[in-house]
């Protein structure tokens, strides 16, 4: 269950009928939604979804084609942005300075005091951004971003590459900045990430296609468990007949699948097994749009 939120809102960022195209492509398409001080809200999506290009215009680092994109209340400035801490995919970071120095850069930009290394990246100091590992370059990014103690926080995927632990401490980082009245969007690959965070926006093929609570996300979408002695069987059989099969546990599932077909599948490859209708997850809501798209059928919405 997603997080329960109880600061009113005050929108930090907001995007109104918004569209973004590239020729005859719509990585954005007529999208609505707003970040208030005090709430994370996870932003999700498969690759290609449009989640970055979205928060490029909610940045004000590209235009929309149409609609309105808000910081603040106003249009998204130079000025506005320095109430921002924004963590991109690249990071942002100077491979060719220390930790330091990077430190010491993002300070000097935002008129701060040159700032102490944060204790989980003090034996790297005097280390080259370009020679530490993925995980210790977005620990750093993160704490770039909070430097200046902004009003709001944009994360493109912080924790990627990040160990579980430290994902753990980062995600404690950001709740501190919310409960604090920071307002947060955050994009995730990990779905488990989805319910610490007080409100999801789905998207699919440049549209808001869900918003809301983890049930909310999910709407009528269900799955089918499959339950074998052989699972391993089971699970070869139903990729074989080219299903979109995943394992929880040593549980298959098939998002959105046909209980019918898939027995007719077990009994031909005689797999005795159990099987039953289950609410999907949220992965398996995104595996059921991205499939819709790829078939050119409309996403459905919740």
């Amino acid at each position: 269950m997603t997080r329960q939120s109880t600061t009113s809102p005050s929108f930090l960022t907001e995007s109104r009928a918004v569209s973004k195209r590239f020729g005859h492509f719509d990585a954005v398409d007529d999208v609505s939604m707003n970040v208030a001080g005090g709430e994370v809200v996870g932003l999700l999506g498969a690759n290609g979804a449009g989640k970055t290009t979205l928060i490029r215009i909610l940045l004000g680092l590209i235009g929309a084609s149409t609609g309105e994109a808000l910081l603040m209340g106003e249009p998204p400035s130079r000025e506005l942005r320095r109430s921002i801490g924004y963590v991109p995919q690249s990071l942002g970071l100077y491979d060719d300075l220390t930790v330091q120095e990077n430190l010491d850069f993002t300070a000097s930009a935002y008129s701060q005091p040159r700032p102490s290394v944060p204790a989980d990246l003090a034996d790297h100091a005097d280390t080259l951004v370009g020679d530490l590992a993925l995980g210790t370059q977005r620990r750093l990014a993160f704490a770039c971003a909070l430097l200046h103690r902004p009003a709001l926080l944009v994360l493109d995927e912080p924790t990627s590459g990040v160990d579980p632990l430290s994902r753990a401490r980062l995600w404690d980082t950001i709740h501190q900045q919310a409960d604090a009245g920071a307002g947060v969007l955050v994009t995730t690959h990990y779905m488990q990430e989805a319910q610490q965070c007080h409100r999801l926006l789905l998207m699919s093929g440049g549209r808001l296609v869900a918003q809301g609570s983890e049930r909310d996300v999910i709407g009528g979408t269900t799955a089918v468990e499959i339950s074998a002695d052989d699972w391993a069987a089971a699970f070869s059989a139903l990729e074989r007949a080219g299903e979109a099969v995943t394992l929880d546990g040593t549980d298959v599932r098939v998002a959105d699948g046909d209980p019918y077909r898939l027995q007719l599948v077990l009994e031909a490859a005689s797999i005795p097994a159990q099987i039953r209708s289950v609410p999907a997850t949220i992965e398996e809501r995104m595996t059921v749009l991205a499939r819709a798209e790829r078939v050119g059928s409309t996403p459905p919405t919740s």
